[in-house]
C-alpha cells in the first residue's frame, strides 16, 4: 500500500495516481512482487533542509530524503519498507532547470527515494552506475525519457 501526504500547500500540483505509479514501477523492476507498505510525503525545502540536517547533519535543503524501514504496518499486515519526503519547490526548480515537467521530474524522485529503500546508493561509482541504470529502466517502462538524469 502506499500512501501519499501532500502538504496543503502542495496540493493539485502532482499527480497522485503518477506518483504512486512511479513508486509501484520500481518497486516491479526491483522484483518486489508482495505487495509492501510505503509512503510519499511531499514538503517545503524548509522541511527537508530540518530533516536533513537532523538526520544526515548537512544544513541544507535537499530534492528527496529517503527513510529506510523493514518493519510490519500492524495495521494492513504488510512489511513496511520506510518514507521518502520530496521537496515540490527544489522538485519544480530542477525541473526547470532541465526543461522537463514537475510530473517527469517527481517520478524521477520517488524512483529514486524507493530505490533507496530498496538499499541501493550512489556513494561509490559502481553503485552510482546500477543506480542510474535502474532509474532510467524504470522511467522508461513509464514512458518517461529525462535527457540529462541528475548527476548527484
Amino acid at each position: 500500500m502506499i500512501e501519499l501526504l501532500i502538504d496543503d500547500e502542495f496540493t493539485g500540483l502532482l499527480d497522485e495516481a503518477a506518483l504512486k505509479a512511479a513508486a509501484q514501477a520500481a518497486l516491479t523492476q526491483q522484483g518486489i512482487a508482495e505487495e509492501v507498505g510505503l509512503t510519499i510525503a511531499v514538503d517545503s525545502d524548509e522541511r527537508l533542509q530540518a530533516l536533513n540536517l537532523q538526520f544526515l547533519g548537512i544544513d541544507a535543503p535537499t530534492d528527496v530524503l529517503s527513510f529506510p524501514a523493514d518493519e510490519f504496518d500492524p495495521d494492513t499486515n504488510l512489511r513496511y519498507i520506510g518514507d521518502i519526503i520530496l521537496s515540490c519547490p527544489r522538485a519544480q526548480a530542477q525541473a526547470q532547470a532541465a526543461g522537463v515537467s514537475l510530473a517527469d521530474e517527481a517520478a524521477l524522485l520517488v524512483i529514486h527515494g524507493v530505490l533507496h529503500l530498496l538499499g541501493h546508493d550512489h556513494a561509490a561509482p559502481q553503485e552510482k552506475t546500477a543506480m542510474w541504470a535502474a532509474q532510467s529502466a524504470i522511467l522508461a517502462s513509464l514512458g518517461i525519457h529525462l535527457p540529462n538524469l541528475p548527476e548527484e
